[in-house]
């Protein structure tokens, strides 16, 4: 082994006291090699889904370069995987032959992140949507993400949950054989539209898939537009009959209101 650099052993000198074992430098070596792999380990908690789809040998190979070239910004180890997607596309080769379904996992991940620790804002009532005029401005939850995605990545990282409960707490991927045959049948989905929305009930994140215009719609009212406002660009296109789209758009607000996901404009 090459000796430490004197002005590495110079520092260490100043930040850890040595002992009867171990000089200054061995032991900093120690904690940096104890936080390295406690970066692996929150990043494997973060992305077990992504886990299942590359499996543990790539993902490992994938984590290491990610968190080298990425390393963290942040008091937190939430914000790991903050840059991941962008990342990933620019390194395609780290997700092999599954990159489209890897970006989508990736981004159902994030926002799973973000549904649970973002912030709640007094919510909005059935009562204060009885008659919401179109000049209304209303906001979305901030704790709400709205994906658009290609592949059904929600109902599979509902069953690489389910698998890790059945086997414990020992792993978060599912078993080498089931992995491969989960990951194979979903790859081989015909990409299609699917609109999910990312949202948490006390502290338990849930996904919901949304029609279309259902999507277009919360989109819009995130994105800070008025009720008429948001109602033209969702509606753009549209082809349903008044009468079914007024149903459609009250029993939306209904939902919302209900789930808590309308809070009035910070």
């Amino acid at each position: 082994m090459s000796p430490p650099n004197a002005s590495i052993s110079a520092e260490a000198k100043l930040l850890v006291k040595p002992n009867d074992r171990l000089t200054s430098t061995e032991r900093l070596g120690i904690y940096h090699r104890q936080y390295w792999y406690r970066l692996l380990d929150s990043f494997y908690e973060d992305f077990p889904g992504l886990c299942t789809i590359l499996g543990e040998r790539a993902f490992e190979r994938l984590s290491r370069a990610y968190l080298t070239e990425c390393p963290s910004e942040s008091f937190t180890l939430r914000n790991l995987g903050s840059r991941l997607e962008t990342w990933l596309t620019e390194r395609p080769e780290f997700a092999g032959k599954h990159l489209a379904l890897a970006r989508d996992m990736i981004r159902l991940e994030w926002a799973h992140i973000e549904a649970f620790d973002n912030a709640e804002r007094q919510p909005l009532g059935p009562e204060d949507l009885l008659e919401p005029g179109p000049e209304l401005a209303i906001a979305l939850q901030p704790y709400i993400g709205l994906l658009e995605l290609q592949y059904p990545v929600d109902n599979l990282r509902v069953k690489v949950n389910e698998h890790s409960e059945g086997r414990g707490t020992a792993s978060n991927a599912v078993s080498p054989p089931g992995r491969r045959h989960v990951v194979r049948r979903y790859a081989r989905l015909k990409p299609r539209q699917i609109f999910l929305a990312v949202h948490r009930v006390e502290f338990t994140v849930y996904y919901r898939r949304l029609d279309a215009v259902e999507f277009r719609l919360l989109k819009a009212i995130g994105q800070g537009q008025t009720i008429g406002a948001a109602l033209d660009t969702a509606l753009a296109g549209n082809h349903l009959e008044p009468a079914e789209l007024q149903q459609k758009v009250q029993m939306w607000f209904e939902n919302w209101a209900t789930l808590g996901w309308l809070c009035r404009l910070s």
